[in-house]
Parts: C-alpha cells; sequence; structure tokens
C-alpha cells in the first residue's frame, strides 16, 4: 500500500513540473495573439445624426472601415456635450484602439479627450477641432476658406452694397468660428456691406427659421444671408417666403441634397460643397495608418467647392 502511494505522488509531481515546464510566458505568441487587422477597432463619436451633412460624414466612414475590413462603432451626442462626454467614456470602456471625434463643442470635448489619453488611445478629431487634449491628426475642410468664399459670392452678387444677415453655428464649435472668421474677412471690408443682424441658430434649419423671423421683425431690408450651414439657410429661406421676400441672396453650408435641390430650383442662391463622405472616409483611412505607427499629417484638408444655379 505504501509503495503504490509513493508511486503515485511522485507520478502527480512529475505531473506538475512537466506542466510548469511547458507554460510559456505571458505575452508569448500562445499566449496573447498579435492583433490583426480585422481585430481593429474603431470609435467615432459625431455631435448629431439629426444633420444631413453628419449622416453622410458616417456612411462615408463605415464604407471605408468595411472596405479596409476594421471594425466601426460610432455614437451619437444628439448636440449635447455631456452626452459625448459619456458616450467617449464608453467608447474607452469597450477598448477602441483609435478613436475619431467630431466635437459638439471644441472646448467642452476636452476633457474626454483627455481621458482617452491617459487610456493609450490615439485620438483624430473629425470636421471640428478641439481646444485642448492631445489630437494626433485633425481632418476638414478649411472653414475659414470657405467662409470666405461665401462672403465673396455675396459681395459680388450685390456689387459691394447691401445688408447682410449672418446666422450662426453652435457656439463654442470651431466650424461656427472659423466659417464666420472667413466670411467677415471678406465683407468686413465692403464699405458698401453691413451686416445688420448675426445670431446663433446653432446649426439646425427649425431654430433657423425662428431666429430669421425675429430678426426680419425688426428689420425687412436684408439684401443676403449666410447661414454656417445648409440646415440653417434652409430654415432662414422659409422665414423669407413667409414675409414676402424673394429675392433675397441665401448662402449655405454644407452642399446638402436639399440645399441643392433649393439652389436646382432657383430658391437657395449658393452653398458651399464640403464633401461629407470624403472626410468620413480619410478619417478611417488616417485612423488605420495610426494604429501601425505610420506618420500622419497634423492637418488633413479636404477640397472645397462653391455650387450655384
Amino acid at each position: 500500500m505504501k509503495t503504490m502511494v509513493k508511486s503515485f505522488v511522485l507520478l502527480l509531481v512529475g505531473a506538475l513540473l512537466l506542466t510548469a515546464c511547458s507554460t510559456k510566458a505571458p505575452g508569448t505568441e500562445s499566449d496573447s495573439k498579435k492583433k490583426g487587422k480585422g481585430d481593429l477597432k474603431i470609435g467615432l463619436s459625431i455631435s448629431t445624426l439629426n444633420n444631413p451633412f453628419f449622416v453622410t460624414l458616417k456612411e462615408g466612414a463605415q464604407k471605408e472601415a468595411k472596405k479596409a475590413g476594421v471594425q466601426l462603432k460610432s455614437v451619437d451626442a444628439q448636440d449635447d456635450s455631456a452626452k459625448q462626454a459619456n458616450d467617449i467614456e464608453d467608447l474607452i470602456q469597450q477598448g477602441v484602439d483609435v478613436l475619431l471625434v467630431n466635437p459638439t463643442d471644441s472646448a467642452a470635448i476636452s476633457s474626454a479627450i483627455e481621458s482617452a489619453n491617459s487610456a493609450g488611445i490615439p485620438v483624430i478629431t473629425v470636421d471640428r477641432s478641439a481646444e485642448g487634449g492631445k489630437v494626433v491628426s485633425h481632418i476638414a475642410s478649411d472653414n475659414v476658406e470657405g467662409g470666405k468664399m461665401a462672403g465673396e459670392y455675396i459681395a459680388k452678387q450685390l456689387k459691394g452694397k447691401g445688408n447682410v444677415v449672418e446666422l450662426e453655428g453652435i457656439s463654442g464649435s470651431s466650424a461656427a468660428r472659423e466659417r464666420g472668421e472667413g466670411f467677415h474677412k471678406a465683407v468686413d471690408n465692403e464699405k458698401g456691406m453691413k451686416v445688420v443682424a448675426k445670431q446663433t441658430a446653432s446649426f439646425d434649419r427649425a431654430k433657423g427659421l425662428n431666429v430669421m423671423e425675429n430678426i426680419l421683425q425688426g428689420n425687412k431690408k436684408v439684401d443676403a444671408v449666410f447661414a454656417h450651414n445648409d440646415e440653417m439657410a434652409l430654415g432662414a429661406l422659409q422665414a423669407l417666403e413667409a414675409a414676402g421676400l424673394k429675392d433675397v441672396i441665401v448662402v449655405g453650408f454644407d452642399a446638402t441634397d436639399d440645399a441643392q435641390k433649393a439652389i436646382k430650383d432657383g430658391k437657395m442662391a449658393a452653398t458651399v460643397a464640403q464633401k461629407p463622405d470624403m472626410i468620413g472616409s480619410e478619417a478611417v483611412q488616417t485612423a488605420v495608418k495610426v494604429s501601425k505607427k505610420e506618420k500622419v499629417e497634423k492637418f488633413i484638408p479636404v477640397d472645397l467647392d462653391l455650387i450655384t444655379k
């Protein structure tokens, strides 16, 4: 009996020693597989999907992600800075490898980007920039140049004389600030032109309608409207038509389908085309490069066009 017990103990010890000798240290190929292309997970936080521009941007990103064979997880902040911060925290917890951010507010987004930085996740901003946190690349159209294109077009149509209304985007967003900056570069030097009203309508069509209605109550002598996006321009157009003002030059920004139709129908005068699908596609391409530790440019511009009838 003692011999049998002794044999069993020796056999058990030998098995344990064999197991210990065959176990590889953590981080070796048998313990953890190297992440392949299909395992790459990209997070995309969008300011709002209640705007056709950002819907198209998301679609462009999705198409490129499918083409590249990578995972894309997108979330909608619904124009709420607090929700966007929570969405980004969720993406961090889900273990995304690269984060694409289209900020609702360029200042408020800073803390969320810093959280991603602390987690070692590279951040790329899309269409709108961030005022804080470390960002490896920014992909957007040149909003200053686009605003300038719109201002120069209006000045040319009015021959340097007239009253203009400016409908601004979300306060605090880089897009609103930069488009306004470019617009004023073009019109402020025209002595015969005057910006008679400048109010925010938060890139929203319904707000564009309401703000324009309020402006017209105090001043119906309006020759042109520049809106920082097409949604506000289309809202302003509704207000102008309701007031019986049909000869006002209305210029938007984004070249959405509704805006291009309004231009074709002779209702809107022009819009600045940003090519959101290309912005989304470029964002995913850049994210893939960043994941491979490839060098990318700090700013990747996407071409603009002025669309008229």
